[in-house]
């Protein structure tokens, strides 16, 4: 009787599975099938003898990649970018969607959904020529007008202070697009009755804002936070490395892990050292998803957290 019924089930359920399919695929191929390769991080890798012939070297590698002044300024860009790419991700995309359901036009609302959300389809390389059109020292348009109005022009890629700004700012607006319409299509979950209740209690649209919408999105906020804290030892390699055009007066904000190890490996080719840095941002940030997640089911309830 058991067997016949989860026949039944995957045949009710056999269109959803195959839409599946090509993901579940894609997830096996550049998730799972890479696995074995992890003991790289423990050898020193040669060609000739392959990854499980090479001699095991413990953890040289590691202590290689965090023994340099480069490696720890690239850690600490990697973990205060991330951290203000988590505030201002969720509290942006919060605070964006509840704007857009206070749209009442439905031609101005699919203009705003559209500009919100095209610039999660861009690239980084096209993203990259858009800040160059920009802030280019001769023929950028911010210089452009800056000159018309009687200041001097800035040389972008040559001022480090200004790139930290720049960084969060380009990040924000082109990862926001599916965090605000997630965050949207929550809020137009929410029962209507509890606004309509409240504004026959004389509540104003920030009120209702503030004590419904907000608390209501508390579990989506809590799901996307776990997913962001596990990826807070990964930085955006296109961003950090195409963006800034290399420019060696940027590398001190600019250089995050991901664009260490690349040049680490551009210089040494230490495929050993790769594997140990992925393994450590893999292995750090599912640690802090599991605490985070532990905190979550003991303060909020089980309900509220991932797993």
């Amino acid at each position: 009787m058991r067997k016949v019924s989860r026949k039944s089930v995957l045949r009710k359920n056999v269109d959803f599975t195959l839409l599946a399919l090509p993901a579940l695929v894609i997830l096996l191929v550049f998730n799972f099938v890479p696995m074995p390769g992890a003991v790289l991080a423990f050898k020193n890798y040669n060609f000739i003898d392959g990854i499980f012939g090479s001699p095991w070297v413990g953890l040289k590698n590691f202590t290689f990649i965090f023994s340099t002044s480069d490696a720890l300024l690239a850690l600490k860009n990697t973990l205060v970018y991330n951290a203000v790419f988590i505030i201002t991700g969720i509290g942006g995309s919060v605070l964006l969607a509840i704007l857009l359901n206070e749209v009442v036009s439905r031609k101005l609302l699919k203009l705003y959904q559209t500009a919100i959300f095209l610039p999660y389809f861009l690239s980084w390389t096209i993203v990259t020529y858009i800040v160059v059109a920009l802030l280019d020292n001769s023929k950028g348009l911010v210089n452009i007008i800056l000159h018309k109005l009687g200041f001097a022009g800035v040389e972008w890629y040559f001022e480090p202070q200004y790139w930290f700004w720049i960084h969060t700012i380009l990040h924000f607006w082109k990862t926001m697009g599916y965090a605000v319409l997630l965050n949207y299509a929550y809020i137009l979950s929410i029962d209507p009755a509890y606004y309509e209740a409240a504004s026959i209690d004389g509540a104003s649209r920030f009120q209702m804002a503030m004590k419904i919408t907000v608390p209501a999105l508390r579990p989506i906020i809590l799901i996307n936070f776990l997913g962001a804290l596990g990826r807070i030892f990964n930085a955006d390699f296109g961003q950090f490395f195409l963006v800034p055009l290399e420019s060696p007066s940027l590398l001190n904000v600019s250089s995050v892990l991901d664009t260490y190890v690349y040049s680490a490996l551009r210089g040494a080719a230490d495929l050993g050292m790769g594997a140990a840095a992925g393994l450590f941002q893999s292995i750090a940030g599912f640690a802090l998803v599991l605490g985070a997640n532990f905190f979550i089911r003991y303060r909020y309830g089980r309900d509220r957290a991932m797993f």
